[in-house]
Formats: C-alpha cells, structure tokens, sequence
C-alpha cells in the first residue's frame, strides 16, 4: 500500500490474522501485511475470473487491513493473494478495483512515495500525473476510475504490485542504493534474495 510523508508509519502486526468489532458493530478482518523480500511480492498476480463470496471477502479484507495500517492503497499481493485486486482510500475516496488497466498522461510529476511493504521506508519517485484506469468492482460491473495527483499515483503503484513491480525499482541508481541500504538497517529486514525489475507501463525512459 502507498504510504506519504506525514501520514502515520504502518504498524508492524503479528503473522496472523486479527479480527475484532468496529464502531459501527461489523466485524472488522486485519490481516498480515506481507513484507520486502516475500516472494508473493514478486510474483504477477492472475487476472480474476470469478466474481463470488470469495472475492467480495477479499475486498472486504484489502479495505480493513488497508484502512487499519493505515495506508492510502493495498493490493491483494500484499496480503498474499495472487490475484489482480486492489483497494484505495484516497482524499476520502475510498474503492477497489479488479483487473486494471491504465492509460497514463504524458506529463508527470515527482513526489514522496511509500509502501505498506517498506514500512518507514519514503523516497521520491516521479510517475505519470494522471491516470484512466479501466477494470471492475466486485460484481463484475465495468468502472472507470480517472484522477490525478494522489490518487492518480496511488493507482499506479497499486498496479505495478500486480505486475510484481516494487515502487524502489522506479528509483535512479543512487536513491536505489540509498534505499537498499535503509532497507538493510530496518529493524524488519530478513535475507531475502533481492531482485529489480523494470515496470511493463509505459515510462518514457524515465524508469529503472
């Protein structure tokens, strides 16, 4: 999930799910937020097929565990769920989104980015400044869901999670070292095998 300067750092739960009451009385489903060097993390998620219980549960469980971090974005990756889902909760828009795809501005613009995946980890990384992303809800409706700035970047990093792409590989060679080298100095980092990829997006030469 995308995270910005000025917003709360995530908070680092057990490996397990947690469920509890909200304050409207509807049981509330947490669950473990997968982190840099889970495999899942780099492994494309499969286009969803089936529109049931199940993926509505999935919805559900990207909203909660989203909104509990709290974060702006979180997709199913994140969660360990290989499948093409993702929620957002921006500007007080909250939503989801199954099965995008994204038609991206030609101008861009560069702003402090994080990922519920990277927890206290903020550099800045320019992506395109507005985006039409096509997909569907939960029912298998059609919905087209077009912005700019926050929202519009939150999209975009929420996709490149179902390509298996990490916002750290849209950093020029030194912020990438730089963020390597925080990431070795976490409290949270294992020694997982460590891999860079390139977007499939459309980036104008402007990736790594």
């Amino acid at each position: 999930m995308t995270t910005w300067t000025g917003q709360k750092r995530p908070r680092l739960e057990a490996a397990q799910q947690r469920r509890r009451t909200g304050r409207d009385g509807a049981t509330i489903s947490v669950k473990p937020i997968r982190i840099f060097g889970d495999p899942v993390l780099r492994t494309p998620a499969d286009p969803v097929t089936d529109f049931d219980a199940e993926l509505r549960r999935l919805v559900k469980d990207l909203t909660d565990t989203m909104l509990d971090a709290p974060g702006v974005g979180l997709a199913a990756p994140q969660i360990g769920v290989g499948l093409r889902v993702f929620t957002y909760h921006v500007d007080d828009q909250l939503g989801h989104l199954i099965n995008p795809s994204l038609d991206l501005s030609p101008d861009e613009e560069t702003d402090d980015e994080g990922c519920l995946s990277f927890p206290g980890l903020v550099f800045p990384v320019e992506r395109a400044y507005g985006v039409v992303a096509k997909g569907f809800n939960m029912h298998g409706e059609p919905v087209t869901l077009e912005g700019s700035g926050h929202l519009a970047r939150c999209v975009q990093h929420e996709t490149d999670h179902l390509d298996g792409v990490l916002f750290i590989d849209r950093l020029d060679p030194v912020a990438r070292k730089l963020a390597m080298k925080e990431i070795r100095e976490a409290e949270w980092w294992g020694e997982p095998a460590l891999q860079v990829k390139i977007s499939p997006h459309r980036t104008w030469g402007k990736a790594f």
